[in-house]
């Protein structure tokens, strides 16, 4: 299968200084993304990243300490341009409806997720940023699953660490493995079965 094409070199921007210049900060982590989100998987370097978003390799050392830092702030940027709306509580339909949300965003977001969790394995300040970024996802779901409990919505039995977990494993589990897709059906039936009396 032939290497796909790097992206083309953006032109240079203008130097702003130590303060950041949010076009330069969304341009390298555009660029973040797309070289991250090859389908051949090659890892990507600050070089490429420098190149692709006419941002210098010194200015993108001075902004993240490590490529991983990069990585994980352009997975950040792109989970939160992905989030919908999310309801106050959630219901077991609602939560049928939040997890086709999710896995449809993750199955976008694929590549870009296995880099940045195959990066967090090589750099220490990368995995501290995985973790900061799964626990903030984790959050949002509680935060949503014990608004739903408070309702009389969802059982307030439910395990909400088991049911997180088996949210969020089985969305890592199909995206790192690939051994099967995310589909609003799997969203459907993961929803009732982590619901039901």
């Amino acid at each position: 299968m032939p290497d796909s094409p790097a992206p083309a070199p953006a032109p240079r921007r203008a130097h702003t200084g130590r303060r950041r210049n949010e076009a330069a900060r969304e341009a390298v982590l555009d660029a973040a993304a797309e070289l991250l989100s090859r389908p051949d998987g090659a890892a990507t370097s600050i070089e490429e990243i420098a190149q692709a978003s006419g941002v210098s390799k010194h200015t993108i050392y001075r902004w993240w300490p490590s490529k991983g830092a990069v990585l994980l702030d352009a997975l950040v940027e792109q989970a939160r341009q992905e989030a919908g709306v999310t309801p106050a509580g959630i219901s077991a339909t609602e939560l049928e409806t939040f997890l086709a949300a999710t896995f449809r965003a993750a199955e976008r977001a694929a590549p870009l997720l296995r880099g940045a969790m195959a990066e967090a394995q090589r750099d220490p300040k990368a995995a501290e940023g995985m973790r900061q970024f799964t626990a903030a996802r984790r959050e949002e779901l509680r935060h949503l699953l014990e608004a739903g409990q408070s309702r009389g919505e969802l059982a307030g039995n439910l395990d909400l660490d088991l049911l997180i977990d088996q949210v969020y494993g089985l969305l890592w589990y199909r995206i790192l493995v690939g051994h099967a897709p995310l589909t609003a059906d799997v969203a459907a039936r993961l929803a009732h079965s982590l619901t039901r009396p």
